[in-house]
């Protein structure tokens, strides 16, 4: 992982949903709308319902759903564990490696 980005995996209960490398995310807490970008400090959040955006290091959106579950950030590692998760449009399942 280079030292400007971020590594993003989204998982639903069920199912891996997506994974890669990113320069932001932002998604839907029970607290409000949150953004993470490389060196922010550690976080655990309880995901609301709604939509997850990841930017691409190559530009590309990724963009998901999501239903509950939690959020986390630690050493630019974020993982979001939601109840249900499905990818919006054409996105693929694993991210540029």
């Amino acid at each position: 992982m280079a030292e400007h980005e971020l590594e993003v995996e989204i998982v639903a209960e069920d199912r891996f949903v997506w994974s890669g490398p990113a320069q932001s995310v932002s998604a839907r807490t029970i607290d409000g709308e949150i953004g993470i970008l490389p060196g922010h400090s550690p976080l655990l959040a309880v995901l609301g319902d709604g939509d997850v955006v990841v930017q691409q290091l190559n530009g590309q959106t990724v963009n998901a759903h999501a239903e509950g579950g939690f959020f986390s950030v630690d050493n630019d590692r974020v993982v979001i564990v939601a109840g249900a998760a499905s990818l919006e449009g054409g996105n693929s399942g694993q991210g540029a490696a």
